[in-house]
């Protein structure tokens, strides 16, 4: 699921799902962090998110997702909608792209899907007129795109803090003038021994003080590219109809591309 940049992406996409429940803050990317939080401190944060995201069942929103690679001293922003349905130990998930602005340039219309059901993840690319279709559970065995995900991103809220801190170095962030109030920041710095080590330098969360829910989230990877989402006026376990995660194939594409699921090494 993260063989190249894109696949990255929507994991980045369907972990932040899960943990940005709050509305959408603005601000710039990653700083520095401040000074090392008590232990005690950061474990209570982390406990009151655990809480939080166990009580939920639906959310959707508006989306924003910018993507920057200051190497090549580009980016680009998509705007869309984002759905997701809780269903015991498995969920759906639907990300709705449907505009693009590259650099300087302007907005332009730019439709892209991605629909996961529990089983099978589905991407309808508009562009060129493509579906994929990706298997990513047994049919009896659904899962949690949050569950899926947390194989390649640590999923703050629902990744126990015993096993965030086997991964990374958390500390409290102090207040930044140009950032709005209201809000606690997390700071993960990756430790060497990391699973993550490949992949991230680190990763910072934004968490509402008042719902003790994550409101963004800003992740540098190793070649330095910068991914940051943002939910804007969310909806929290409000009844979603079942017609969203259907898949429909627009009329004129080719022929879905079927990705079985890989076994697992015995």
């Amino acid at each position: 699921m993260c063989a190249g940049v894109i696949d990255k992406i929507v994991v980045f996409l369907i972990a932040t799902a899960g943990t940005c429940w709050a509305g959408g803050c603005t601000g710039g990317v990653a700083a520095q962090a401040g000074q090392d939080a008590k232990p005690d401190a950061v474990d209570a944060i982390l406990q009151r998110l655990n809480e939080n995201t166990r009580a939920l069942n639906s959310y959707q929103c508006r989306l924003e997702y910018l993507f920057s690679q200051p190497l090549f001293e580009s980016q680009s922003l998509r705007k869309g909608l984002l759905y997701y349905q809780r269903q015991q130990q498995s969920s759906k998930l639907r990300i709705d792209f449907q505009t693009l602005k590259q650099d300087d340039e302007r907005q332009q219309k730019y439709i892209e899907q991605y629909i996961f059901d529990g089983i099978w993840l589905t991407h309808i690319d508009y562009q060129i007129r493509e579906v994929k279709k990706q298997q990513l559970a047994e049919p009896n065995e659904p899962a949690d795109a949050f569950d899926l995900a947390a194989e390649h991103f640590p999923i703050i809220g629902f990744t126990q803090a015993g096993d965030l801190k086997k991964d990374f170095d958390i500390s409290l962030v102090e207040q930044q003038q140009a950032e709005p109030n209201g809000f606690i920041r997390l700071h993960l710095k990756v430790r060497p021994d990391s699973v993550y080590k490949d992949d991230y330098t680190s990763i910072d969360f934004w968490i509402d003080r008042k719902l003790n829910l994550p409101a963004r989230i800003t992740a540098v990877s190793t070649e330095q590219d910068i991914y940051q989402i943002m939910f804007i006026e969310p909806k929290v376990n409000q009844k979603i109809d079942k017609k969203v995660f259907e898949v429909k194939v627009p009329a004129g594409f080719a022929a879905p591309e079927i990705v079985p699921l890989k076994k697992k090494a015995k």
